[in-house]
């Protein structure tokens, strides 16, 4: 492989990254809720953070995990708001039960 050819594949991942990135959507979490933030999706994770009230997170990709009663009904799905930081979706106000963005690879 040339020189070229390698600089080529780096600068399409670069793009990918960034229009990845750029359809990422913001979403409110339940009003009035203090949201803990885990590790990973389930309630056997740790806390990492709280988010505060009216806070509003990215969802890069959701994956199944615990099920968990919320304000939005009863979802097993998570939300992955950041790396390793995982928030129940039942209390992400997304307009949906079932998934919104892609499913965590």
């Amino acid at each position: 492989m040339s020189v070229d050819r390698v600089e080529e594949a780096e600068g399409a991942d670069e793009i990918e990254a960034l229009s990845a990135t750029a359809s990422v959507r913001y979403y409110s979490i339940a009003p009035g809720v203090r949201l803990n933030v885990r590790s990973g999706p389930g309630t056997n994770f740790s806390i990492v953070r709280v988010l505060t009230e009216g806070s509003k997170v990215p969802i890069y990709c959701q994956t199944p995990g615990t099920s968990v009663t919320g304000p939005y009904g009863t979802s097993n799905i998570w939300d992955n708001i950041s790396y390793g930081q995982y928030v129940s979706d039942a209390y992400v106000q997304t307009g949906s039960d079932g998934y919104v963005a892609d499913r965590c690879g």
